[in-house]
């Protein structure tokens, strides 16, 4: 099982489409999932860097460079915003 975090590309760092979503495959790439429950849906240029993503179980974390950080207990079905206007998030780990 696999997540990632789509952004537009390298240059314009932003979330697709102004909403932020979570890809989530349990194939090895054949096939995704998109997950928004949750998440913020428009005005929305969240960007999350590579370890600023972790798994614990079937909890996630991320934290984004415009210093929001969301969870899921239920492997990124729905998503809980814990806190915004953190600094840039550069890295999440569970402890």
């Amino acid at each position: 099982m696999a997540w990632v975090v789509p952004g537009i590309s390298d240059d314009q760092r932003m979330a697709v489409g102004g909403a932020l979503s979570i890809g989530r495959t349990e194939d090895g790439g054949q096939t995704w999932t998109t997950l928004r429950n949750g998440l913020p849906q428009t005005n929305c240029y969240d960007i999350v860097l590579r370890h600023a993503l972790d798994l614990n179980g079937d909890q996630l974390a991320f934290g984004t460079t415009t210093g929001n950080v969301f969870l899921s207990n239920d492997r990124g079905d729905a998503w809980q915003c814990l806190g915004n206007y953190f600094p840039p998030i550069y890295s999440v780990r569970f402890a």
